[in-house]
């Protein structure tokens, strides 16, 4: 199945999601208010983004493995 450009986009977004938990978790830095320098309201939209590209991929998980099911 080939990835367009939503699904590209929303890859990008759960990848640097997923960097910015790891360095929070590991150093204690926050990626996106770094490189961005965001104030806090700015950066939670920029989070509510992250975390609907989250969702539309875990949703396009459930629907790639729904297709992929064997009949009987």
């Amino acid at each position: 199945m080939e990835m367009n450009a939503l699904d590209k986009l929303a890859y990008t977004l759960v990848v640097i999601g997923g960097l910015n938990w790891g360095l929070i978790g590991f150093f204690n830095r926050e990626l996106v208010e770094d490189i961005l320098n965001l104030s806090s309201g700015v950066s939670r939209t920029v989070y509510a983004i992250i975390g609907l590209a989250a969702v539309y991929m875990l949703a396009k998980m459930f629907m790639m493995m729904s297709e992929k099911k064997p009949s009987k």
